[in-house]
């Protein structure tokens, strides 16, 4: 199994007796559990848990499953939390409601809790997959790591600081394509800090002078881009 314990699990569920045992359940499975009675209490509860699995019941007072849910997809902290919606109600509609909203999966009660964690742990399998198979690109002989913020060039590991790494990092993501001050300023610095374009070219040329000349190549009054014609 995952290290379960990484991954945060919030339980929405006007029934009590099933919000008890689906937390005994993940929680002996070794998941962090959270718990809301209806949707306006779980959307408040997602603002500082920061779930990263909702199961959620879609008939439910105050506000329903598939109202929270479309809530819940509009908040960024939420982007990737993955929802599971729960219901005793087997018609067409009821299904297609939850997925226009966002939903990632659907079942129908009565739960079998623990082929239910089971289910959730294939999820988080498949997710560390693919956050693993994200975090690391491949860059000629550059191997640059997102998780442990390391840089290997021929199996030889260069220091970068932060800022110099993200802004590496950055351009891997995006080969062959081309970016303007601004827009690596934008995205590496954020709007709300305040730097001069200028501190662009002072990491470009350190991160150049670290990595060798034939990476980032600029392109003349446009801006920067990394290339994969070495």
């Amino acid at each position: 199994m995952e290290n379960a314990s990484a991954y945060k699990v919030l339980v929405v569920d006007d029934d009590v007796d099933i919000v008890e045992i689906l937390q005994y359940n993940l929680d002996k499975a070794g998941y962090k559990v959270a718990s809301a009675n209806n949707g306006k209490q779980a959307v408040e509860i997602v603002k500082t848990f920061l779930p990263d699995l909702i199961i959620m019941d879609i008939m439910m007072p105050k506000m329903d499953g598939v109202e929270a849910s479309r809530i819940i997809r509009e908040m960024p902290e939420a982007a990737e939390t993955y929802i599971i919606f729960l219901t005793a109600r087997a018609e067409e509609y009821s299904e297609i409601a939850a997925f226009d909203t966002g939903a990632d999966d659907y079942i129908t009660k009565p739960i079998r809790p623990r082929a239910l964690v089971s289910r959730i742990s294939a999820i988080f399998k498949r997710r560390s997959k693919r956050e693993q198979a994200h975090n690391t690109l491949s860059v000629g002989d550059l191997v640059i790591d997102r998780q442990s913020y390391t840089v290997y060039k021929a199996d030889q590991l260069i220091n970068l600081p932060k800022k110099e790494f993200e802004l590496l990092y950055f351009l891997a993501q995006h080969p062959n394509k081309v970016f303007s001050r601004e827009d690596l300023l934008q995205n590496i610095w954020g709007a709300d800090v305040y730097v001069l374009a200028r501190t662009v070219d002072v990491h470009i040329r350190k991160v150049r002078e670290k990595i060798g000349e034939g990476y980032i190549r600029t392109v003349k009054g446009v801006g920067y881009k990394i290339s994969l014609e070495n």
